[in-house]
């Protein structure tokens, strides 16, 4: 009987373990492999942020969307794209193609907010689609 529940006791600690482990150390988000939620063009964020800005919140905030817009300016050390003046989004990798600033493209990546001190929306893990 003493014995049993010892057993009892090692498998439960052992199951928790597991468990716990698997929480701790999830696999890593793959943006870039993520099917995008939304496909939209700046224009229509800024929209949406200016008509209800909690509400874009929730539609948007840390999803993977497809955003096109015109290209403000380029940092190719960096990785940084700034579109449409208001869109700062950080690529993952170097572009396939040469960016040019007025050049239009999509990318895509995670939504991570509107920063209301630099008036500017954020994305990260972005990548070139078009």
């Amino acid at each position: 009987m003493k014995r049993n529940k010892w057993i009892l006791i090692l498998v439960i600690l052992v199951l928790a373990g597991v468990f716990g482990y698997n929480y701790i150390y999830k696999s890593h988000r793959d943006i870039s492999k993520e099917e995008a939620s939304f496909s939209i063009t700046v224009g229509t964020l800024m929209t949406e942020f200016a008509a209800d800005e909690t509400k874009a919140n929730e539609k948007y905030l840390d999803k993977t969307i497809a955003i096109n817009g015109k290209v403000t300016s380029f940092d190719a050390e960096s990785n940084l794209i700034v579109m449409d003046e208001v869109l700062s989004a950080t690529l993952l990798e170097k572009p396939n193609q040469e960016i040019e600033k007025g050049q239009t493209i999509t990318i895509k990546g995670r939504f991570i907010g509107y920063d209301e001190l630099l008036e500017e929306f954020k994305m990260d893990q972005a990548s070139q689609i078009k």
